[in-house]
């Protein structure tokens, strides 16, 4: 007889395991399921099999080749195009079944009496006869019904609970006669139990259904797939063990050496040439693979660990799925019901929390406690804040199962009873999002204002007349359409700092988060006039005759990407002219080749229309990209020194505070105007912080993050910037091209190299020891100045990617291009010595 192996199935429920791995490939017993099911049919003397193949079918074809390793005969028939079904594929490979032949399924694990099930077959003189079994909650499959006679009358499809009429299901093995497939039409797909066999039912063939004793358990899902395991070990099935016995219940393969004082409790797998350290302690129904290393110390509870894999030092793993290559370094724990897929990295002292899943090849960076699935990027981080925020994918790392929890973490640092301000942007997303904030905030006794859609400028104006102890916003990132950015602002308005981010993480990591009795639940208010304050306090710093005098003409484009209604009303109220491009709100984010587009679109009206400039408005009205009278965009350092040398030309003697990387031109300008400049790290809060610290400050940020105006609000302000730019043109009798032509003429370039996170603290360590003290400022990164003039370089670490920022700044353009040329040739090859290094030690 020859038998059929389904063999195609992608196991999308045994995800990740099966990311990179067919379904039958999977191991049990460190053997993939197909080899068992090749082990069972070998037993009943069936040695011809033909296995149909469809997902990743190379493994499979890899590992058995033609079979004769295995003691059978394999030939191979792959749905290339497109699955067939376990029908169609059958019917498929038709030609190769002149006669009686089983269909059994690859990803199964079975102990059947195939033998009786075929004489039973022959007995009843059956066209198809159908395995089947008892099982305790028939709800998972499919229900065969059968008279007294065994013959099948019904059948019921994973029935609902009303609908369980037997315990007796489908176990997908069948013994058929190659008549029933011409009930099938070629190339088509098609099921056996939705199609052939209610066809062959209705036509009256005789079918039948043999009620298998002995062990079935369908590896459909991870908890099955840790059953089939542990029942294996237990002998509740029977498999071949691919070791010898060393002691009862205790399996170890060839060339593996155990340490005296490890502790092995049975029933145990260990594979071939596997190194088990010193006091590992090996607890029953524990299963690990060929050429595994465990290190002193480490603690296995029944987890699965596949070949290959690396377990540090003092490691924990309980009832969990360590798949192939993977490391799991020293002091870190995996718990019940976890998996880790290949090839991961799973860093020191790091927590990958019950049930969660990461796929393969990511890295959980040290100290990391990882509560949600790993699926997509390639890091767990340890913290949950970045350079700015939490930020992630949307719908995807921010979800609204992970913003509730958020939210709670966040109201459990506050008192019970505080009150918290909670505003977005206009996107669906973010709606989504803030409303899993509030529903979690409320949970642990916050009192919520809800802002709803309101421009971040007008959260951070309102935040510290409302007596709240701070305030939550959620919108689309930025810099990447496709993430999500919450920030979190202190009673000031404040981005919040270090420490309370901290305790927010604590909070949420060690979910150690009060539980508010029904009575004590949060309430939502809808504060009205939010816009009116902000217009107040707006108007408050504008010399309101100038600008109805000026008659400007201003054309702003909103990129489809509405921010704060509020500025066309009040330049009208101011007598400018305001005209309004793409105000209306588009369903996904627009990509950086598409604002470019509208740049160079707003470039043409504000020439057609003779405006005094244009302004394109993003990042939920913090930031902004000038036009001029000509069309011409200004950004970047331009942007930021025009702002500079504006604001300081109205207030002389005054202090601006820019990112440690704004080119030399602010201190230039500083210079014109008796002024002073204040450095900060590049980062928002950074920025904020310093405006609103320090006295005299006119202005802060720039062209990368916004400009901040502290009289106003301690955030960027892309709306009343544009008020501002008005007011100040008309004093000072100037266009943008003017002031443009003016600025000091700085040559400013950067560039990008990749940098491993590990080599990042040795690089900057390195800069600071081959230089001069001197010449040294250690703002942020590490910047290399000259002594006489404003030339210098800055090295300086990416936040939140394995990169360095070089930046050259000078008067002199060949000073700039020689040292930009000399930095990246020294980082790079720094960051090779120590990759190297690293490769070396392993």
């Amino acid at each position: 007889m020859r038998a059929v192996l389904m063999a195609g199935g992608s196991g999308t429920r045994l995800r990740p395991l099966t990311c990179d791995l067919p379904k039958p490939m999977v191991p049990i017993l460190n053997r993939p399921i197909a080899e068992h099911i090749i082990n069972l049919l070998k037993r009943h003397d069936i040695t011809e099999i033909v296995a149909t193949l469809h997902y990743l079918p190379d493994a499979l074809r890899d590992y058995f080749q033609d079979g004769s390793d295995f003691g059978v005969q394999i030939t191979y028939s792959v749905e290339e195009d497109q699955p067939l079904g376990t029908a169609g594929c059958v019917k498929n490979i038709a030609e190769l079944l002149d006669e009686t032949f089983l269909v059994i399924s690859g990803d199964s694990i079975t102990d059947f009496d195939l033998t009786a099930a075929i004489e039973f077959h022959k007995q009843k003189k059956s066209k198809a006869t159908l395995i089947l079994t008892r099982v305790p909650n028939p709800i998972e499959f499919g229900v065969v019904i059968t008279d007294e006679n065994d013959r099948i009358c019904r059948f019921l499809e994973k029935p609902s609970t009303s609908e369980i009429f037997s315990d007796t299901v489908n176990t997908g093995a069948y013994i058929l006669e190659p008549e029933v497939l011409e009930y099938l039409p070629a190339n088509t797909e098609s099921d056996f139990s939705k199609d052939l066999f209610p066809l062959l039912l209705a036509k009256g063939e005789p079918m039948y259904g043999y009620i298998a004793k002995g062990y079935w358990c369908d590896v459909g899902h991870l908890d099955a797939y840790r059953e089939a395991q542990y029942d294996a070990l237990e002998r509740k099935v029977k498999l071949d063990f691919p070791y010898k016995e060393e002691s009862p219940g205790v399996w170890v393969g060839q060339n593996t050496y155990i340490d005296p004082t490890a502790k092995i409790e049975p029933p145990v797998v260990i594979g071939d040439n596997c190194r088990i350290g010193a006091r590992v302690h090996i607890e029953p129904g524990t299963v690990i693979g060929d050429k595994v290393t465990i290190g002193a110390d480490a603690n296995l509870k029944r987890p699965i660990v596949w070949n290959g894999a690396i377990i540090g030092e003092e490691a924990q793993l309980s009832a969990c799925v360590i798949s192939r290559g993977t490391r799991v370094d020293r002091r870190a724990h995996v718990l019940e019901a976890a998996v880790v897929g290949s090839l991961s990295t799973v860093g020191e002292e790091a927590q990958i929390s019950p049930g969660v899943r990461v796929w393969p090849s990511k890295k959980i960076d040290s100290g990391a406690i990882l509560n949600i699935n790993l699926i997509w990027g390639n890091t767990a981080q340890r913290n949950l804040f970045g350079q700015r925020g939490v930020q992630g994918l949307a719908n995807i790392d921010i979800t609204p199962e992970f913003a509730v929890k958020l939210g709670a973490a966040y109201g459990s640092t506050l008192k019970p009873g505080s009150r918290v301000t909670v505003s977005r942007d206009q996107r669906n997303i973010s709606r989504m999002v803030t409303r899993s904030l509030i529903a979690g905030l409320m949970s642990v006794g916050i009192n919520i204002q809800n802002l709803d859609a309101t421009a971040i400028p007008i959260a951070r104006t309102v935040i510290p007349t409302m007596g709240v102890a701070g305030g939550i916003h959620v919108r689309v990132h930025p810099d990447r359409p496709d993430y999500i950015l919450i920030e979190f602002m202190d009673a000031k308005g404040i981005n919040i700092s270090k420490a309370q981010e901290k305790k927010i993480e604590g909070a949420y990591f060690k979910e150690d988060m009060r539980r508010s009795l029904i009575h004590e639940i949060g309430d939502v208010a809808y504060p009205s006039q939010v816009a009116d304050e902000y217009c107040t306090a707006f108007e408050k710093l504008l010399h309101i005759d100038t600008l109805r005098n000026s008659r400007a003409k201003v054309v702003i484009d909103y990129v489809y990407a509405v921010s704060g209604a509020v500025l066309p009303q009040m330049l009208d109220k101011f007598g400018a002219d305001a005209v309004v491009l793409n105000a209306s709100l588009n369903k996904t984010a627009m990509s950086a080749t598409d604002r470019e587009a509208l740049l160079t679109q707003l470039g043409h009206v504000v020439e057609a229309l003779k405006a005094n400039f244009g302004v394109q408005v993003s990042a939920n009205g913090e930031q902004l990209i000038l036009v001029d009278e000509s069309g011409i965009p200004i950004r970047g350092e331009m942007l930021t020194a025009l702002m500079v040398d504006m604001m300081l030309t109205s207030c002389p003697r005054g202090t601006v505070v820019v990112p440690v990387h704004a080119s030399s031109a602010v201190e230039q300008i500083a210079r014109r105007h008796d002024g002073k400049v204040i450095r900060t790290k590049a980062n928002p809060t950074a920025l904020m912080e310093a405006s609103y610290k320090n006295a005299n400050v006119v202005l802060g940020g720039s062209a990368d993050t916004g400009f901040i105006f502290p009289q106003l609000h301690p955030g960027f302000d892309a709306m009343f910037c544009i008020a501002k730019l008005i007011e100040m043109l008309t004093i000072q009798e100037r266009s943008l091209a003017s002031v443009r032509a003016e600025l000091p003429r700085v040559i400013h370039k950067s560039h990008v190299i990749r940098c491993p996170w590990t080599a990042k603290g040795a690089l900057m360590r390195h800069l600071v020891e081959t230089h001069p003290a001197q010449n040294l400022e250690l703002i942020d990164g590490v910047k290399i100045c000259q002594q006489y003039d404003d030339s210098w370089v800055l090295v300086l670490p990416d936040a939140s990617e394995p990169l360095v920022h070089l930046y050259a700044n000078s008067n002199d353009r060949d000073w700039v291009d020689e040292t930009l040329r000399n930095y990246r040739a020294r980082v790079q090859a720094f960051v090779e010595r120590e990759q190297e290094q690293v490769v070396a030690e392993v």
